[in-house]
């Protein structure tokens, strides 16, 4: 019997381990829903499939992790994570706008990840200058880049050429308040389309708008801690864009899906809203049963004394608890991250622009769709100053401009409210 047993304990000792469990990293994200993403990041269309193919693609890739993507809905998802923070029960990984970094590293919610990148595979050297200023906070790494992306003039090239807008294969874009005032009622009266489609009502595609041409101006919405929004500037800027309103060539009432389909059906000449949706409406304009045939993608025009457009960045974070309290998982995430960021060029498909050097000159992102159209976006990009408190900023003032084109209020009325709403939110 003691044989016996001394066999039985040699066996059990001789036997392989068991093969470990696969780390589960959670991931938040916004950019809709894609069921049936797949696994081909080469193939996929979209934000919303482009990016869930990736990461598809990172859990089924990267040995012994999986990657789970939680449910976020867009409209709240800022809202979500803050729970989860607060649940104790953050993602392991989420992304995170470069304007919304502040709010949550000066909490210290966002773990140091720089001097973990280069074991994690991270060239921080082929990042653009742009890319690492937009991650880095008091001096620390707080994120990896993904891209870079802005506000557009999407154009309907038919309906441009019928109203002797288009010279030389190109939209004749608008220098000032005055042209595009002009331009529109051409548009109007050649074609009876409106001239400028985009969401006024929902999505804060108005206040970017604004915000581009206040830029123009020299100017801005807030200076450190003084807001500087009941200004000259800024009642330029809105009236450039309420002058179409009250022309009847543009329609404050379009929410974000609203707008996009007006578009899509051949009703606008242009749309303003951002890259993301180059590649989609790309593949829309293909698509015979679409009002769209003729599609091209332009720079947001200068009206103003300086060029300028909005812009952000969309990177990954992963919180400092999971750095300080779970190291395996920490390190999941991370390769988590670096196989997305790998993924630049893929993920470049949707019309953002890339972060890493190398993609940006390579021929492959250089021969993307419409490319070319808007390469002089990333040197006319602008956004406010970092800020800790940028959504609830961004909320009053869309709030308030809101209540201009869609309940009539007096400009100067609701740029002196959103002032003081903005100064209040600044000495909080």
């Amino acid at each position: 019997m003691k044989h016996l047993a001394l066999g039985l304990a040699l066996a059990a000792g001789l036997a392989s381990p068991a093969a470990a469990e696969p780390v589960t990293v959670n991931l938040a994200r916004f950019f809709g829903a894609c069921e049936n993403a797949g696994t081909d990041t080469k193939t996929s269309v979209g934000e919303a499939c482009i990016i869930q193919s990736i990461i598809n693609a990172a859990s089924k890739e990267i040995p012994d992790v999986t990657v789970k993507t939680l449910p976020t809905d867009w409209g709240n998802y800022y809202d979500q994570v803050k729970a989860m923070f607060a649940a104790g029960d953050p993602p392991d990984i989420f992304v995170i706008h470069r304007s919304s970094i502040p709010e949550f590293a000066s909490l210290g919610a966002l773990a140091d990840i720089g001097p973990d990148l280069e074991a994690a595979g991270i060239d921080t050297s082929d990042w653009t200058e742009g890319a690492k200023k937009a991650v880095t906070y008091d001096g620390k790494i707080v994120a990896v880049p993904m891209d870079f992306h802005a506000n557009l003039w999407h154009v309907n090239m038919d309906i441009m050429k019928k109203a002797g807008l288009v010279k030389d294969g190109k939209p004749i874009l608008p220098h000032s308040p005055e042209e595009l005032l002009a331009q529109a009622k051409k548009v109007k009266e050649a074609t009876g389309k409106d001239y400028l489609a985009a969401d006024f009502s929902q999505f804060p595609i108005g206040v970017r708008l604004v915000l581009s041409l206040i830029w123009q101006q020299g100017s801005n919405i807030f200076d450190g801690d003084t807001a500087t929004i009941d200004t000259p500037e800024a009642l330029n800027a809105v009236k450039a864009i309420t002058q179409l309103f009250d022309g009847g060539y543009s329609n404050p009432k379009l929410n974000y899906a609203d707008s996009q389909q007006e578009f899509l059906n051949g009703n606008a000449a242009v749309l303003v809203n951002g890259t993301w949706v180059v590649n989609e409406y790309s593949k829309q304009a293909e698509n015979p049963d679409t009002g769209l045939k003729d599609y091209y993608v332009s720079d947001f025009p200068q009206l103003f004394d300086q060029p300028a457009t909005w812009a952000d960045n969309h990177t990954w974070a992963i919180p400092s608890t999971l750095k300080d309290k779970n190291p395996e998982k920490y390190k999941a995430a991370l390769k988590v991250a670096a196989f997305i960021y790998n993924h630049d060029a893929d993920w470049a498909r949707t019309g953002h622009m890339a972060v890493r050097k190398s993609v940006l000159e390579s021929k492959a992102y250089r021969d993307l769709p419409h490319r070319a159209e808007y390469v002089g976006t990333e040197k006319i990009a602008h956004d406010t100053p970092a800020s800790p408190e940028y959504s609830k900023i961004q909320d009053a003032l869309n709030r308030n401009l809101q209540s201009i084109w869609l309940t009539g209020k007096d400009p100067k009325n609701a740029l002196a409210e959103a002032q003081n709403e903005v100064q209040d939110i600044l000495d909080q």
